[in-house]
């Protein structure tokens, strides 16, 4: 399936065949145009109503019209808002989502919208809002299963129809890989982080995979390039662990893959190593005992680390 800008002439005009395809598309959903009242008669959209409702959407700088293709035939429609008139609002919104009624129910929709959200996504937007009239359970259903969450009730700008506004923050995922080094006495060596949502915390060696790595290898690489030590190597996985944080302004769903091995008590060294903790925000390390993970004051990540290291020193292979 492909998501294309709607093409104009010269003129700014829809192009006679594109108008026909909308037509039909808009009033394939007639349940949905009965509730909404955009058209006079929900029983004859006329090619000439598309057009001046489409061109009144484009009259604002800040919405794209979008048109989803399958096998190069038209099956959905949606239009996006970059910036809402509200200052206060930073959210960019879905206006409207049209999927042909004939492919209704075959995961059109649900693609549409995963394309929309990874351009917001790309463009640094870190969640999206959008309107569901309160007529319309169906839609509210549609959204809801998408992840999307009612945050306020209020009536439309246009219309004053009564709506709830949904907003589904925006993730990316990431997959990282982490070492636990232990040494002799049971202390594990953490780095310091500071973020505006977590405030100062604590994590192991790691970071975020590069293309084609496996866990291993780039739980590997990160220790190298954090610690400067080349003779140890990540041992058995100690655990995984998923968590949400934000990285360069984007929400991120990390999936860490932690893995453990024996060392000893030193501190992190090398020529490169400013320069490689100033890159990823590391702000200084420490070897912490596991007394200090249970009562430190700062969080520790993963959460429990103290436990799933006793478990591992013990030989449990279920921590």
């Amino acid at each position: 399936m492909r998501l294309d800008p709607l093409p104009l002439t010269p003129d700014h005009d829809l192009p006679a065949p594109l108008l026909t395809e909308l037509t039909v598309l808009y009033a394939s959903q007639h349940e949905f145009q009965a509730l909404s009242g955009d058209f006079p008669d929900p029983d004859d959209i006329r090619p000439e109503q598309v057009a001046a409702a489409l061109a009144e959407e484009l009259a604002n700088p800040d919405v794209e019209v979008l048109l989803a293709r399958s096998e190069g035939r038209l099956v959905g429609v949606v239009i996006t808002l970059g910036r809402h008139p509200d200052p206060a609002d930073p959210d960019p919104w879905i206006g409207l989502l049209i999927v042909d009624a004939r492919v209704q129910g075959q995961g059109v929709g649900r693609r549409i919208v995963a394309e929309v959200e990874e351009q917001f996504r790309a463009d640094g937007r870190s969640a999206v809002r959008l309107a569901v009239l309160d007529v319309n359970p169906k839609g509210l259903a549609f959204w809801t299963a998408l992840g999307y969450e009612v945050i306020e009730h209020r009536a439309d700008l246009q219309l004053g129809r009564p709506c709830a506004v949904l907003r589904r923050p925006l993730r990316k995922d990431r997959l990282a890989g982490r070492v636990a080094v232990v040494d002799p006495g049971g202390a594990v060596l953490l780095f310091r982080y500071y973020n505006a949502e977590d405030g100062f915390h604590w994590a192991l060696p790691g970071g975020g995979l590069e293309e084609g790595e496996s866990p291993r290898e780039g739980a590997l690489r990160e220790l190298r390039e954090e610690t400067g030590w080349t003779d140890l190597e990540p041992g058995p996985l100690l655990c995984t662990w998923e968590h949400d944080f934000t990285r360069a302004r984007i929400l991120v769903r990390q999936h860490d893959h932690i893995y453990v091995t024996a060392g000893p008590h030193r501190e992190p060294a090398g020529s490169d190593l400013a320069a490689a903790h100033a890159t990823d925000g590391i702000l200084g390390w420490r070897w912490w005992t596991r007394e200090e993970l249970v009562v430190g004051a700062e969080p520790v990540w993963p959460p429990g680390l103290a436990r799933l290291l006793d478990a591992w020193e013990a030989g449990d292979p279920r921590p």
